[in-house]
């Protein structure tokens, strides 16, 4: 098993007095990063929640959720040092292929 831990490519936010509760959202996620509360809101609905930590930012969540609102989606910025590393292995492809 490896010590490695990702980084989360995305982050959610969900709006749970706009969500009904259907799980639409929870079995969609690959990651499993979403999950529906055991409190119920305002309109009686246990809402979806990001469970805090798993998001790659995909969308998939957001594309199946009935409730325009609901579901925000973000995508974070890489950091530097990730850009760096990527453009440095895309050149030793390049190089490797010639």
């Amino acid at each position: 098993m490896s010590d490695i831990v990702k980084q989360d490519r995305g982050q959610l936010r969900i709006d749970e007095d706009e969500c009904k509760g259907c799980g639409l959202c929870v079995e969609a996620c690959p990651p499993k990063a979403i999950r529906l509360s055991e409190h119920l809101n305002h309109s009686g609905y246990r809402p979806a929640y990001y469970a805090g930590s798993g998001c790659t930012g995909c969308g998939i969540c957001f594309m199946t959720c009935p409730e325009p609102g609901a579901i925000t989606v973000l995508r974070l910025a890489r950091p530097a040092a990730a850009r760096q590393i990527d453009s440095k292995m895309q050149g030793a492809v390049a190089c490797a292929s010639n």
